[in-house]
């Protein structure tokens, strides 16, 4: 067996991903450095490059796909690189389906799978957590978009071609189980090693890696209150009882430069390699609802509070006004060293606030999602203290939306909702609206007189029928094609199986 380094595609960062491939060992004694075999690959070599390959598809395809259809962003007018998300048009065949099944098994998942093998082999047990957490995350992402994905007979290489298709609900509580054996290993044990730089999200911090793991295995719990509320009050409740830690910090990627393939990858995709900004321009349902709030964070998105924007999916218009619609980011190539996020720390406060709402009878909901409101501001430079204070747009229990007072749970996602349009977070929000309802969906398009801000529309150029969203992402034909095993295809608007009814 040989690992085999190769260009990324998304180019991101060092632009090295590791990838194990074949089973035959190298017997050159000549041995290509560029080709290091089986036994030559570290924890420390292959852990860096499957974190590249996990950003480098969640902050890239994904990150633009959720941004859209989270309607942070839109089409420009009269411009095509990304009318088929905007109008829903998303068949097996098309590059946002195929791009994340086809980078994140062998980029990431991959050797996500080599360094827990061989850490657990060689007792490295710090390395072995920080592999399966990030396994667990990137596996959890492909679960949400598609459903159902080979797990418990996939990362085999040549031992099975054709795995079968494992459920969702089956899938989280194997990851469940695997965070789980991870956090009870012997992290004091004389075998481990420090991973130092090359632990690019928490350069090593121990404590802030078992803090993620909890972090992420409360998301997962939350997941299934819709299908399997006896399964996630159990551990949600266990989780809350135990007394254990959640981020403090966000679990991101961030030390991006602006150079090519050294950069953050939405803008390496959309900006870098199509040689222009213009592509994607402000979604009237998030600058209206921005300015109906006087929210400053409008002016870290789109460089002013007042700017103009675009109907969701309306490219088709020629709307002299849509030409001076901002971009996203695009102040002297800012966005070029965003950060990615797997969990941001205000996703982890909101994360806690729903917890507490549900299964601790709100004792500590008001701090959490404060909490929450005030790191998502910070995340853009901004101060929400005013926001969240009495009287404040977003005080806690008094949040209104055309007219009326948002529900605790709403609020939360509403709030939970804002902050996703940082970092690579759309995706996080589009899974969260099928799993909550929130934001709620418009009866009327964003140009009707009627049309509260910050509900999501839909789109003007739909290829659905009316009414309709997606509701996942469907299986790529790079997969169906190939194994026999994939099941059948199903509508884009058909749920995931965690949604809600």
């Amino acid at each position: 067996m040989k690992i085999l380094i190769q260009k990324s595609a998304l180019g991101c960062m060092a632009s090295l991903v590791l990838v194990i491939t074949g089973c035959k060992k190298q017997l050159d004694i000549n041995q290509d450095p560029n080709f290091p075999t089986y036994e030559q690959g570290t924890p420390q070599i292959v852990f860096p490059a499957a974190v590249l390959g996990t950003i480098g598809e969640t902050g890239g395809n994904l990150a633009i796909m959720g941004a859209m259809l989270s309607q942070f962003n839109t089409q420009a007018s009269l411009a095509q690189q990304y009318t088929d998300i905007d109008s829903y048009n998303l068949p097996p065949t098309d590059r946002f389906v195929t791009g994340p099944w086809t980078a994140l098994f062998p980029n990431a998942l991959k050797n996500y799978q080599y360094v827990i093998d061989k850490s657990a082999s060689e007792g490295d047990w710090i390395f072995y957590l920080m592999a399966t957490v990030m396994k667990a995350y990137t596996t959890q992402v492909l679960v949400d978009c598609y459903d159902q994905i080979p797990f418990s007979e996939a990362l085999q290489g040549t031992g099975n071609l054709k795995p079968k298709f494992d459920d969702g609900f089956t899938i989280y509580q194997s990851l469940l189980s695997e965070i789980d054996t991870a956090l009870a290993k012997d992290f004091s044990a004389g075998t481990n090693s420090s991973p130092g730089r090359q632990d690019m999200i928490f350069g090593g911090d121990l404590k802030s890696w078992v803090s993620f793991a909890n972090t992420l295995k409360l998301k997962i719990y939350l997941r299934m209150v819709n299908k399997h509320p006896d399964v996630a009050t159990a551990g949600v409740m266990s989780l809350l009882s135990s007394g254990v830690g959640f981020l403090t910090v966000s679990a991101q990627v961030n030390n991006f430069t602006d150079a090519p393939g050294l950069d953050n990858p939405n803008y390496e995709m959309n900006k870098r390699q199509l040689n222009t900004p213009n592509n994607i321009r402000a979604s009237r349902t998030f600058v209206s609802w921005l300015q109906d709030n006087s929210d400053p964070r409008a002016i870290y998105y789109f460089q002013k509070l007042n700017s103009t924007s675009i109907n969701q999916g309306d490219f088709a218009n020629n709307n002299p006004t849509y030409q001076t619609a901002p971009t996203f980011r695009n102040v002297d190539h800012t966005e070029a060293t965003d950060p990615v996020d797997f969990i941001s720390l205000a996703e982890s406060f909101f994360l806690q606030a729903e917890a507490d709402w549900r299964y601790n009878g709100g004792a500590n909901v008001k701090s959490l999602y404060d909490q929450g409101v005030l790191a998502a501001f910070a995340a853009t430079g901004n101060d929400g203290s005013s926001f969240i204070a009495p009287g404040g747009r977003y005080e806690w229990g008094n949040e209104i939306e055309g007219g009326m007072a948002l529900g605790p749970l709403e609020q939360i996602i509403r709030q939970k909702w804002a902050s996703c349009a940082n970092a690579c977070h759309g995706i996080e929000s589009w899974f969260e609206k099928h799993r909550t309802g929130f934001p709620k969906t418009s009866p009327v398009y964003s140009d009707n007189q009627n049309y509260i801000p910050g509900q999501l529309v839909i789109v003007k150029n739909s290829v659905l029928p009316a009414g309709e969203m997606p509701n996942r992402v469907v299986f790529p034909n790079t997969e169906t094609t190939v194994n026999p095993n994939s099941p059948q295809l199903v509508p884009i608007t058909t749920p995931v199986w965690w949604a809600m009814p």
